[in-house]
């Protein structure tokens, strides 16, 4: 099938299971147990795996939190636990988070198999917070590896549609105000934001654009992987939301 019509098929359930670890009980304990609080494990741990950098770099990889926030939690956290470090406790809580919500699944050694294919195909030019989690090394037991690729599977399509609102014409802002009103707050903007008229319109150029960067390596599956690919993604976002 076209690229394009497999991402629409998988986009979004890929989006709602590799975010399911962020801030699961299991996830928020282990942050505990480290001295981290939920939200800074959450940009330590996720933002780590480019190393220890500076704020700056993570708000460019992040993109829709307000820097202020993210500065606070960022350096916050790294007076706890170095980055990188949190990174590893991170990627491991997604390894527990498959093996707890994936053991039953059937077919998940076809979709990773799909799955490395897509992500081998990607180069990571303009992409660095996914550059960064294909430096984790993958589990090797199904349920975890299977939870792992679909982290990363949403950390390239996230990363690849932060660069596409940029080159529409928006802010991250913008488009987070449009998309997620109801998670402003959530995300750090507590004062009122206008919207312009032609942010919908934006919003679907850089959608446009997404796919078409994601392009070379979504059509890299020949026909017997891309229906693993559609069928694991589904059965993925179903056990995660179970």
């Amino acid at each position: 099938m076209p690229a394009q019509d497999l991402m629409s098929k998988t986009a979004s359930n890929i989006d709602t299971a590799g975010s399911g670890f962020y801030f699961a009980p299991e996830t928020l304990e282990k942050g505990k147990e480290a001295g981290l609080d939920g939200f800074r494990l959450y940009f330590l741990g996720r933002g780590g795996v480019m190393g220890d950098v500076n704020a700056n770099v993570v708000q460019s990889a992040f993109g829709y939190f307000n820097p202020e926030l993210l500065t606070s939690m960022w350096t916050t956290g790294a007076e706890t636990m170095p980055a990188r470090e949190a990174a590893a406790l991170y990627w491991d809580c997604a390894a527990e988070y498959g093996r707890m919500k994936l053991g039953e699944v059937e077919g998940l050694a076809e979709f990773c198999e799909a799955a490395e294919t897509i992500l081998n195909a990607t180069e990571c030019d303009g992409l660095p917070l996914f550059a960064g989690i294909m430096s984790m090394p993958l589990a090797e037991d199904l349920p975890a590896r299977a939870y792992q690729l679909t982290a990363t599977l949403r950390e390239l399509r996230g990363s690849a549609h932060l660069a596409a609102v940029r080159a529409a014409g928006l802010t991250p802002r913008e488009a987070h105000a449009f998309k997620r009103p109801e998670m402003l707050e959530m995300f750090g903007w507590t004062e009122e934001f206008p919207i312009g008229d032609d942010v919908e319109a934006k919003l679907e150029k850089a959608e446009k654009m997404t796919d078409a960067a994601l392009d070379c390596c979504y059509s890299a599956l020949d026909e017997a992987a891309e229906k693993a690919f559609v069928e694991g993604t589904q059965a993925i976002a179903e056990a995660c939301t179970a």
